[in-house]
C-alpha cells in the first residue's frame, strides 16, 4: 500500500498562486460574458472585484465589500461568490454571513440604475429573490463545510497526538518497572556476590603469608570495593529515572585518572598534557575510555604493559591507550562485548570519534578524539 504523497511547502505555495490566478481569470471571463466592460465605471467595478480576489485569504471581508458594486451594476457575480466562499471558510460569525448573503441578494435583484417611476421591487421579483438567496447560500455552505473539515482534521491531529503521548507514558511506565526490577537484581544478586568477593579477598589478605598472594588479595579487595561503589551509583540511577544528571553525582573526573591507572592491577603509565580545564562530559568520556581500555588489557592481555596518554592539541583532546602483546595466556572471562560500542556512542554524542584495533606487535591500540570549542 502506497503512502499518500505530502506536497512540499514550495509546491503548496505554487498551487495557491495558480488557484488564485485561475479564480481571477474566472471573474474576468464572467464579467466579459455579462458585458461588464461597457463604461469606465463598469471597468472599475470589474477591476476592484478581480483585483480584490488576490487578497481573499488575508482580508476576505473587505474583498467581499469590493465585489458588491459589480453585483449591483451587472450580472457578473462570480467574483462576489468566490469572495463569499473565502469569507465563509475563514469566519465563524453566522450573523456576518447572513448579512453578506442579504447584501448580495439585495444587490442582485435591485435594478441599476434605479427607475424614476414605479416600485423598485415588485412581486415579480420573488423568483429572482429566491434565486439570489440560493446563489448566496451555495458558497456560504460550501465554505462552512470546508471550515468544518479543517476543524475535524485539527481535532483528529490532537487526538492522535494525545494517543501518542499516552503510549509514550505507558512505555515509560513499563520502562520504569523494568529499571526498578533491574535495580533490585543488581542490589540483591550482583552486589551480594561482589561483597562476598571483597570479604574473601580481605580474609585471604590477612591469613596468607605469601607476598604475591597478599598483593593480589589487596588488589582484588580494592577493586571489589570500587565495583560496589559503582553498583550503588548505577542502582541510584536506575531507581531515579526522572532525576536530572546533576543529582546523580559524583561523576568521575580527570583528577581521579591517576588513581584509576595506579589501581588497575597491571603495569601502566599515565602521561597527561592539558592546558586548561575540560568540560565535565569530556572528562567523563576520557575517564570511561581509559577505564574500559585498562579492563580489556587486564582481561585479554595478561602480563602486558600499558601506556595512557591524554593530550590537547589544535582544539582536539586525544586520549590513547596502547598495550603491548600479552606474555601469558588469557583466561576465559564473561563479556557482553558492549564496552567499545558504548564508548563509540559516547564519543559521537560529543562530536568525536573512537578508533580501536590491534597493533603490528600483537598489542592493542585505542584512540579517542574529542573536539573542544575555544573558551
Amino acid at each position: 500500500m502506497r503512502r499518500p504523497r505530502i506536497p512540499r511547502p514550495e509546491h503548496r505555495e505554487i498551487h495557491r498562486h495558480l488557484t488564485t490566478a485561475g479564480l481571477v481569470a474566472i471573474s474576468l471571463l464572467d464579467a466579459w460574458f455579462q458585458g461588464g466592460f461597457g463604461t469606465r465605471f463598469d471597468i472599475t467595478c470589474v477591476a476592484l472585484t478581480s483585483g480584490g480576489l488576490l487578497l481573499r485569504r488575508r482580508a476576505p471581508l473587505p474583498v467581499f465589500v469590493l465585489t458588491v458594486p459589480s453585483v449591483l451594476t451587472s450580472s457578473a457575480v462570480a467574483g462576489s461568490l468566490i469572495a463569499m466562499y473565502s469569507l465563509a471558510a475563514r469566519t465563524r460569525s453566522r450573523p456576518l454571513l447572513a448579512v453578506c448573503a442579504a447584501v448580495f441578494t439585495g444587490c442582485y435583484i435591485l435594478p441599476w440604475p434605479t427607475p424614476k417611476i414605479g416600485p423598485i421591487v415588485s412581486v415579480s421579483d420573488v423568483p429572482d429573490l429566491a434565486y439570489g438567496l440560493g446563489l448566496a447560500a451555495a458558497p456560504i455552505l460550501f465554505g462552512q463545510l470546508v471550515q468544518a473539515r479543517r476543524d475535524l482534521a485539527a481535532r483528529l491531529a490532537e487526538i492522535t497526538e494525545v494517543r501518542e503521548h499516552e503510549q509514550f507514558l505507558a512505555a515509560q511506565s513499563v520502562l520504569a518497572k523494568e529499571r526498578a526490577q533491574l535495580a533490585r537484581e543488581m542490589h540483591d544478586v550482583v552486589s551480594h556476590q561482589v561483597s562476598l568477593i571483597a570479604v574473601r579477598a580481605g580474609a585471604l589478605q590477612v591469613s596468607t603469608g605469601d607476598p604475591d598472594a597478599k598483593e593480589a588479595a589487596t588488589t582484588i579487595r580494592r577493586l571489589s570495593v570500587q565495583t560496589l561503589d559503582e553498583l550503588r551509583h548505577m542502582v541510584s540511577v536506575l531507581r531515579a529515572p526522572g532525576s536530572p544528571p546533576t543529582e546523580l553525582t559524583p561523576q568521575p573526573t580527570l583528577a581521579q585518572l591517576q588513581t584509576l591507572v595506579a589501581g588497575c592491577g597491571i603495569q601502566a603509565d599515565l602521561h597527561v598534557d592539558l592546558d586548561g580545564e575540560l568540560p565535565a562530559p569530556v572528562q567523563r568520556a576520557i575517564y570511561r575510555t581509559v577505564q574500559e581500555a585498562l579492563t580489556n588489557a587486564r582481561k585479554h592481555a595478561p602480563g602486558s604493559s600499558t601506556r595512557v596518554e591524554v593530550r590537547h592539541r589544535d582544539g582536539t583532546v586525544r586520549t590513547t591507550v596502547t598495550n603491548t602483546a600479552p606474555t601469558r595466556p588469557a583466561l576465559p572471562l564473561p563479556s557482553a562485548h558492549q564496552g567499545l560500542i558504548g564508548l563509540r556512542q559516547r564519543a559521537e554524542i560529543l562530536g568525536g570519534a573512537l578508533e580501536a584495533g590491534p597493533t603490528p606487535d600483537h598489542g592493542y591500540h585505542l584512540s579517542l578524539d574529542i573536539p573542544i570549542a575555544p573558551g
